[in-house]
């Protein structure tokens, strides 16, 4: 059973990030700190029913680059698989929250966070994607490949929008349209006040992040727990 590192306060989780990163290297160490810093929490991605892996790997891959780190995950019908030969690793550095419970009830967490729910789609009333405004938290919602957004995601929707094209196609694939509107939104995103998490989510982070990347960390934190409680 692993150890549930949620129940630590502040000063635990400084104690144990400071004695799991002797087990790794200076150069890892410092390339967690300079990552950390640069995620954001204000814009996240919804998935909303996914079956297809190499989509689901390739947007978990782009989320990690662009420094989104919430990634929520709606399974109706399809459950969510990741090749990591595509991912290359990605889905380990990602907060991933799945949803069972349905669409609606996903988005309605959201929206009780705090979270603008933009629905992508070519076919409502819609603004361009370079004209959306991000000053609010949002969240990002991507249907399944074949049907797009579901009527759950549009009835709870707070906008749309859409990518422009100028082709025969309908639409771009979905990590395409991932890929493509991160690249478009995070420069908004990085241009707000407090668009980066706070030192206390930073923390908690890096210390999933250094038990992620240390073989039998498990063991290792359990051994920690256990000489500070006695």
């Amino acid at each position: 059973m692993k150890p549930d590192l949620t129940t630590l306060n502040h000063t635990e989780r400084a104690a144990l990030i400071q004695f799991l990163s002797q087990f790794v290297s200076d150069g890892r160490l410092s390339k967690f700190n300079g990552v950390v810093q640069n995620r954001t929490k204000h814009l996240t991605i919804v998935l909303e029913d996914l079956y297809q892996e190499h989509n689901i790997s390739a947007v978990l891959r782009s989320c990690d680059c662009f420094g989104i780190q919430d990634v929520h995950i709606i399974e109706n019908k399809n459950n969510f698989k990741i090749n990591q030969d595509i991912a290359l690793g990605s889905s380990k550095w990602l907060s991933l929250h799945k949803y069972k419970s349905g669409t609606t009830a996903a988005l309605q967490n959201l929206k009780a966070k705090g979270y603008k729910i933009i629905a992508t789609t070519p076919h409502e009333n819609d603004c361009i994607l370079d004209d959306l405004n991000v000053d609010q938290k949002t969240a990002l919602v991507f249907g399944t490949e074949l049907h797009g957004i579901s009527n759950e995601v549009r009835q709870l929707a707070d906008g749309f929008v859409r990518i422009p094209m100028f082709g025969f196609t309908e639409s771009f694939n979905i990590s395409v349209s991932v890929a493509l509107c991160l690249h478009s939104l995070i420069k908004k995103t990085h241009a707000l006040p407090n668009w980066n998490i706070n030192a206390d989510e930073q923390e908690s982070i890096k210390l999933n992040w250094l038990a992620t990347s240390i073989d039998s960390s498990d063991l290792l934190i359990k051994e920690f727990l256990q000489k500070k409680t006695t």
